[in-house]
């Protein structure tokens, strides 16, 4: 099991990658819109897998458990996927 050493550690790096969230809109004039929704993007991704990984403890189950969830996790994304569509 992770030391408090490694929740401290993964915990400021939520809030660094939160707060470059806020950073990306908060500068037009260096970002675009779409760079700073792309990028917004890109880091609720690794915050995701960030918290999935360690808070849920994860990346201490059998690998088996974990193909299943990332398995599980990218079916969930296709049906969303497909619902957007049938929307339309």
């Amino acid at each position: 099991m992770a030391d408090i050493r490694t929740y401290t550690l993964i915990y400021v790096a939520l809030l660094v990658l939160g707060t470059g969230k806020f950073v990306f809109f908060s500068f037009p004039d260096v970002f675009s819109y779409w760079m700073a929704f792309a990028g917004t993007i890109v880091l609720a991704i690794i915050k995701t897998l960030l918290i999935a990984a360690y808070f849920q403890h994860l990346i201490e189950e059998p690998r088996a458990i974990t193909y299943m969830v990332s398995v599980a996790v990218f079916m969930v994304l296709l049906l969303t996927i497909a619902a957007g569509y049938s929307i339309q």
